[in-house]
């Protein structure tokens, strides 16, 4: 919520800002409506929703294409090997890594549009780029030297695995393609993680920062 609303204040008036949301009766959704100029129904768990929601922001782009394709929906199921059910680990799964790879796949075409039409060599992310909001949770490094209790975490590393792979897929492309580890999103670091977006090129491609700039292992 607090990157949505710190867009729409810094947006320019001739660009789109999309929100997207999976439950049209939640407060948050209620609180997106009073903030964004096209708010979306988009179920990351659904093919279809997510078909259906790059068709409508298509429909609006015109030839520029889309610049910027953010990557945000996870959930957290709790458990240890033991404990963890099966249905809870599809779910994380399906949320957490099939969700945003059917994202990429569906937005792939605008952004390949907006990568032709902006005129600017290499990458950036005035160009076109996605970004995957991924944690710290999901570094393997971290990982082995601090563990987390919590068997789900496998699904954020399949993610940042997700980021690594659609990296080498899209640069053909000029797509930059990195993870982003927000902190936790409070105004002031939002800020932070805002600039840190405004400021990526080819170098950050493939790569994994918090919302410091500072880079994160893998």
């Amino acid at each position: 919520m607090a990157v949505v609303k710190q867009l729409s204040e810094n947006s320019c008036p001739k660009q789109h800002i999309f929100a997207t949301y999976h439950d049209p009766d939640g407060p948050k959704s209620e609180a997106l409506r009073a903030l964004m100029f096209v708010l979306l129904l988009l179920d990351a768990d659904d093919p279809s929703s997510v078909k259906e929601s790059a068709k409508k922001v298509g429909s609006l782009l015109g030839n520029n294409g889309l610049n910027l394709l953010v990557n945000n929906a996870a959930i957290v199921a709790n458990g240890t090997i033991q404990t963890s059910s099966v249905e809870d680990m599809k779910n994380t799964f399906n949320t957490n890594v099939i969700g945003p790879l059917l994202i990429i796949r569906e937005y792939l075409p605008y952004l390949q549009m907006a990568a032709k039409a902006s005129g600017i060599p290499g990458m950036s992310s005035n160009k076109a780029a996605v970004i995957n909001i991924s944690t710290v949770a999901g570094s393997m490094t971290r990982m082995l030297v601090q563990p987390i209790p919590n068997v789900a975490i496998w699904s954020e590393q399949g993610f940042n695995m997700l980021t690594v792979l659609a990296a080498e897929e899209l640069k053909a492309d000029e797509i930059l393609c990195m993870a982003l580890h927000p902190g936790w999103v409070k105004t002031e670091l939002v800020e932070g993680m805002l600039l840190v977006i405004g400021s990526l090129t080819k170098k950050q491609h493939g790569g994994f920062m918090n919302y410091t700039g500072e880079t994160v292992t893998w």
